[in-house]
């Protein structure tokens, strides 16, 4: 996607895969005229709170504990400056950069319902640091849900911290400075809107959708070389028998497999040869279904999210006739849930993915040379990588435990149930890593055993898979260094258009 490519909030919901655009591949992000109008509504609404001293919690107040505390005059605009220094108290690594940007996409959606009462000038400043390409260095760890991830973004705009920009970490300032932008003076409640919402867990889910949708498709693919290099029977995927457990994704999933197998003479040639393979290989329209409608699930969770108001309190009405609703809209539990339900889902596909490539190299039940090396004894050939693989599956069982079930008390007893929903976000992100690699192994190995079944023709889409591998990564003759080869694998997987380009079938 081209720097000029435009994403415009309007009326219209957006979409999950509008967030990708910005935070990965650098589209430009836009607000429409009627929602500018939006923001300034609710701006005034703030102004008027402001003027007439009506109590309103996080306008006129202290934050949390603090809501009963009374505030006016210049401490409104220093309560949301300190807000956001205080705030920015996270650990870690920083976040990779889409994903900072995601966040940021994602809060400026929040904000474009006109429901939060933040100024334009701070809305305008953040669509700035995305299309202008600076971007806060976040701490990964230290949220509930929310709070801390918004806060060093925000800081941002004041002219504090660190940001990634043009290839290096400089100051914020300087990155400000050299793009002609002033830091931002704050007012009522900007600094509450700044740390308040859902933005960080939706931002960050969004990305693992991308990433969960492409990993499913390829799943299929190197899942079905693996069943043809252990000469699976294809009954199991027999479209009348698949159509009577109606699960939609099960169904896509005997699409592909049938498609992909289409034409194999490994196949043809070996029915019959066994009664019915281990359920690693017949089970594969079952799981990878499964996780498909546990996808489809998430992705309209984590868009309706996306699309909602997560600010509190809210802003309703007009100047002339208003409402301030306090509420509970920040609770991230929907993310939450749908975050932790999406790792599990994709440990599994790792799980049955690992099953499938130990039998590979496993002279016992594959019927091919141990460790699919032709001299096995002087050469290790393939062994080590199925530990690799199993590692990282043991490591997606740990990531795969919920993390909404885990609970603390905050700010004084105020807020004393918690989402986790960023925790959640982030620690599927790593799980979808493992996973990507997880795969890039068994594409190793399945490519690696066609080298001894190549006398016979292989499906239309397996020998495609087969042969693109091919390209970048040699057959395996003799023990090499492996690292690299699963490397390459890997980032096969990780090209959003290799894919579509290689297998414009698959779905």
């Amino acid at each position: 996607m081209s720097q000029a490519e435009k994403i415009v909030i309007a009326d219209a919901p957006l979409r999950w895969q509008d967030v990708v655009a910005v935070a990965r591949h650098g589209a430009q992000l836009e607000l429409s005229p009627q929602i500018w109008a939006r923001i300034e509504n609710a701006q005034a609404i703030v102004q008027r709170i402001v003027a007439s001293g009506e109590r309103a919690y996080g306008v006129n107040t202290g934050l949390g504990a603090l809501c009963n505390v009374s505030l006016k005059g210049e401490q409104l605009s220093q309560l949301s400056r300190n807000t956001l220094l205080s705030h920015a108290c996270g650990v870690g690594a920083p976040l990779a950069d889409e994903q900072t940007r995601a966040i940021i996409c994602a809060a400026i959606r929040n904000y474009s319902h006109g429901k939060s009462g933040i100024h334009r000038r701070v809305v305008e400043a953040l669509l700035a640091l995305l299309n202008r390409g600076i971007t806060p260095q976040v701490p990964s760890q230290g949220s509930v849900g929310y709070l801390t991830h918004m806060a060093h973004i925000g800081i941002t705009l004041l002219g504090v911290g660190n940001v990634s920009y043009r290839g290096q970490i400089v100051t914020a300032q300087q990155a400000l400075s050299e793009e002609g932008l002033q830091p931002v003076h704050l007012g009522a409640k900007d600094g509450l809107c700044l740390v308040n919402g859902t933005p960080c867990m939706t931002g960050l889910s969004c990305l693992a959708i991308a990433d969960a949708t492409r990993l499913v498709q390829w799943a299929d693919a190197i899942g079905a070389m693996s069943f043809e290099a252990q000469r699976g029977q294809i009954a199991a995927f027999d479209a009348e028998i698949i159509a009577l457990k109606p699960h939609p994704g099960m169904q896509q999933v005997g699409i592909n497999l049938r498609a992909l197998l289409d034409g194999s003479e490994v196949i043809a040639s070996s029915k019959g040869i066994r009664t019915q393979d281990a359920l690693s290989i017949r089970s594969i329209p079952q799981v990878h279904g499964a996780a498909r409608d546990q996808l489809e699930h998430a992705k309209k969770q984590i868009e309706t999210e996306l699309n909602s108001v997560t600010d509190n309190p809210m802003l309703l009405g007009t100047p002339d006739n208003f409402r301030v609703m306090s509420q509970a809209n920040p609770h991230g539990q929907s993310v939450a849930l749908a975050a932790d339900l999406l790792a599990i889902a994709m440990a599994e596909i790792g799980s049955i993915a690992e099953r499938r490539l130990d039998r590979l190299i496993n002279p016992h039940v594959s019927g091919l040379p141990a460790f699919l090396v032709a001299n096995p004894g002087v050469n290790s050939g393939m062994m080590i990588v199925q530990y690799v693989a199993a590692s990282l599956c043991a490591e997606n069982r740990q990531l795969a435990q919920p993390a909404v079930l885990d609970n603390y008390v905050t700010s004084g007893l105020q807020e004393d149930h918690l989402s986790m929903g960023t925790n959640a976000a982030l620690k599927l992100h790593r799980a979808l890593e493992n996973c990507t690699q997880i795969l890039a192994i068994e594409y190793l190995l399945a490519s690696q055993a066609f080298e001894f079944l190549k006398e016979q023709r292989f499906g239309a889409g397996t020998d495609t898979a087969w042969r693109l591998l091919r390209e970048r990564v040699p057959a395996y003759d003799q023990d090499r260094w492996l690292a690299p080869d699963i490397a390459a694998a890997a980032s096969v997987l990780k090209d959003p258009i290799l894919l579509h380009k290689a297998l414009p079938n698959l779905n």
